[in-house]
């Protein structure tokens, strides 16, 4: 994974509440085993029409929607089914942080545990970022060593994250390599042991 402190980047936003994993990814792409090639099923049964055009309607078809690296999303994103196909379809198609009222409690830990870093803010911040979003070219700074989100119009807050996860997503490390920097210690027991 790769990890970062700060991301300066273009926010879109995806004003729609209750998006469930099902929409993220839908069930018939689950059949593969790597993490990645996702993203170009994000949100599939939106993005492509019946005969497998793009939906011209659809927010992330849009052109100036085209390379964001922040999705602005609204209450109870992610919620419905565990599947952990969702944020790796979100990160493949380029999201690195998303940005809404509330998520789902098991979709915000496969967040953090894939290098997404969902943030949940008051309702009203978010509205002002959704309405921000809609109006292209839109950037936002999201420092994670500061643990701040803002623009260049004066836009400022601050969010919380567990420094475990913190350290997690500023370094690019999941759960294996952590496992892995202990190898020296898992080595000496193992050896003591014999």
């Amino acid at each position: 994974m790769t990890g970062f402190k700060t991301l300066k980047d273009k926010a879109i936003a995806f004003d729609r509440a209750n998006v469930d994993t099902d929409q993220i990814i839908p069930k018939q792409f689950l059949k593969r085993i790597e993490k990645t090639g996702f993203g170009q099923f994000l949100f599939y049964d939106w993005r492509y029409m019946a005969d497998g055009s793009l939906n011209p309607t659809f927010e992330l078809n849009q052109d100036e929607n085209q390379n964001a690296s922040i999705l602005i999303a609204n209450e109870n994103f992610g919620c419905g089914s565990s599947r952990e196909h969702a944020p790796w379809a979100l990160l493949d198609y380029g999201f690195k942080v998303i940005l809404a009222p509330s998520f789902a409690d098991i979709f915000h830990q496969n967040c953090l545990k894939n290098g997404v870093l969902p943030i949940a803010l008051p309702k009203e911040q978010i509205v002002q970022l959704l309405e921000k979003g809609k109006q292209q070219p839109y950037q936002l700074e999201v420092n994670l060593e500061k643990q701040t989100i803002g623009d260049e119009a004066g836009f400022q807050v601050s969010f919380e994250i567990d420094a475990y996860w913190k350290t997690m997503l500023m370094n690019g490390w999941d759960e294996i390599e952590i496992t892995l920097q202990l190898d020296d210690h898992i080595t000496a027991y193992e050896q003591a042991l014999r």
